[in-house]
């Protein structure tokens, strides 16, 4: 018999006796062994053994980290190489507010910018506008022009940062600002690293910040992409967000399905628009939450990157390795916050943070923790950014690849999410796609199904929420949160006073009636933006000449 036969046999023979004696103990101990679940309800077994992981239909090669399919990391070396990008996700009040606390962050030692928009810049509203007032500057800065956006960045290079914005259906006007900056500052298009979320679908399913209907929404998207394609090499032109989809109670599996499904629809899109897939595939990254249940969180990121590497192989035939890897920003989740106990924040957030780690993300931001009762303060950010820095410099968990590979749960878990995620996609695909399965209001139903079965969970006690439904205590109310100036409305509707009074209005109007006829066409509608931003047109006064052109989007479903 070969050493190889000889070593299977001994394989199996000690698989057998595994079984058995796990029988055994099962049998002598039944009450020790009562059910259990993970939050996306997969039952966790009292032991794993490799029984566990071949009891699925493939039991799926490990492989190497930076190979194909990616389930150890998208980079052979990780963060022995260079560790992930810690981006604190910040902005508040007046742009000159926000300026102020990126560079404390950078002072800091965060190594790249996240910027946090307000309602009205998010949903294409000046600040001036009716449905503004009592939203300006409040859960993010507010942007009216290329004004704001340059006090913004005044003072940060923009050559040597990499900024991430969470923008979406004004995505395209808020990178043409970004753009601008950068060309005063003297820096290229093709030098500019970061991303913009670009994200609409996930909107429609979860957040509500949308503008148009989904058909020039997409039109929107995949003029970002060919155009960063050709000038922006280094620029990621989407963040496909499984976030949103997971704060609004999506469980694990689901928030795989459905972000990897909106994935789908873009690539689609951007074919159907002409596009090779190695052209734009490689720019694409994802955003993704970070949950308490470290273990399965750990395998999620696994199984989504695996997952998302055979659908662009074997779907889109992709051909660049670039295009198959999934690389992702990950963000410790906010819902998980309590306003009770808010120091309890600090060790959620240190578990969700580790599982990213674990996980192989590729950049960061740490929730602070007051976030449930205000935006956090300065200590609070600190204390945030300490998080990531001594997981990445004490903890000793970067020093090698995917430390948690082999564990017969962490793969019985990688295996498992994938399987069931594969098994969702196909129902959408079922139902005509991302956008259909929107329409029809299947991911929002199984979202609230899933939201409000949690929800029950912790109000019966059968999940344990601490400072919430167990372990209370009689508190003060905390002190040092932060305020927004309730004046900052006033304050930015002086500045768009100004602005309108000094600017080239003729250049302005100009501008504007080029985009509206632009709009009509199946034109790359970046340019024309780019060229509107240049002339100091407000956010506002473009995203209402594309309202004229492309209507609004209203939510009819019902669920």
């Amino acid at each position: 018999m070969s050493d190889k036969n000889s070593l299977e046999k001994l394989r199996k023979e000690k698989t057998l006796w595994e079984e058995t004696k796990l029988r055994k103990i099962l049998e002598k101990h039944p009450e020790r062994f009562e059910k259990f679940y993970t939050n996306s309800n997969i039952e966790v077994e009292p032991v794993y053994t490799e029984l566990n992981v071949q009891d699925l239909d493939y039991l799926n090669d490990l492989g190497f980290p930076g190979e194909y399919p990616y389930t150890r990391g998208v980079q052979p070396n990780m963060y022995r190489g260079k560790l992930w990008t810690m981006r604190q996700y910040a902005g508040f009040g007046t742009a000159e507010e926000s300026n102020q606390r990126y560079k404390f962050l950078l002072s800091q030692g965060q190594s790249g910018l996240s910027v946090a928009f307000d309602l009205p810049t998010q949903i294409g509203y000046d600040s001036d506008h009716p449905l503004s007032r009592g939203e300006v500057g409040k859960v993010g800065v507010a942007i009216d022009s290329l004004k704001d956006m340059e006090i913004l960045f005044d003072g940060i290079p923009l050559d040597k940062v990499s900024t991430s914005m969470t923008i979406n259906a004004p995505a395209s006007v808020l990178l043409s600002m970004y753009i601008a900056v950068a060309e005063k500052q003297g820096v290229a298009p093709d030098k500019l690293s970061g991303t913009i979320q670009n994200d609409i679908l996930k909107e429609y399913v979860a957040r509500g910040t949308y503008i148009f209907p989904p058909s020039p929404s997409m039109r929107l998207i995949t003029n970002i992409f060919e155009f960063c394609s050709k000038n922006m090499p280094k620029w990621n032109t989407i963040s496909i967000s499984g976030y949103h989809i997971r704060e609004a109670g999506a469980t694990a599996v689901q928030e795989v399905a459905f972000t990897l499904a909106d994935g789908i629809a873009y690539v689609e899109a951007a074919i159907n628009a002409g596009l090779s897939v190695d052209e734009f595939a490689p720019r694409l990254s994802f955003f993704f939450n970070a949950h308490n249940d470290l273990l399965e969180e750990v395998a999620k990121f696994r199984a989504a990157r695996r997952l998302w590497a055979k659908i662009m192989k074997e779907r889109f035939y992709a051909k660049d390795p670039r295009s198959m890897m999934l690389r992702f920003h990950t963000q410790t989740g906010g819902s998980t916050l309590t306003a009770q106990q808010p120091d309890n924040n600090i060790i959620r957030v240190t578990i969700q943070a580790l599982a990213a780690v674990l996980g192989g993300t590729q950049s960061l931001h740490t929730n602070s923790r007051d976030e449930a009762l205000a935006l956090p303060s300065e200590d609070s950010v600190r204390i945030a950014l300490r998080t990531q820095q001594i997981i990445a410099y004490e903890s000793g968990v970067t020093e090698t690849v995917d430390p948690l590979a082999g564990s017969y749960y962490i793969e019985y878990l990688t295996n498992t999410i994938e399987q069931k995620a594969r098994e969702y996609i196909d129902k959408i695909d079922k139902l005509g796609g991302a956008v259909k399965a929107i329409e029809k209001g299947f991911m929002q139903q199984e979202i609230q199904d899933s939201a409000y079965r949690y929800q029950m969970e912790i109000e019966s006690g059968r999940r344990i929420v601490v400072g919430v439904n167990k372990f209370q205590i009689e508190e003060e109310p905390p002190k040092g949160l932060l305020k927004v100036d309730p004046e900052v409305g006033r304050t930015q509707e002086i500045k768009l006073k100004e602005l309108k009074s000094s600017r080239d209005n003729l250049a302005v109007r100009e501008a504007l009636k080029e985009l509206h006829s632009q709009a009509k066409t199946d034109a790359n509608l970046m340019p024309v933006i780019l060229k509107c931003v240049k002339c100091y047109c407000t956010l506002g006064e473009i995203c209402d000449t594309l309202r004229k052109v492309f209507g609004e989007y209203k939510a009819s479903i019902t669920i």
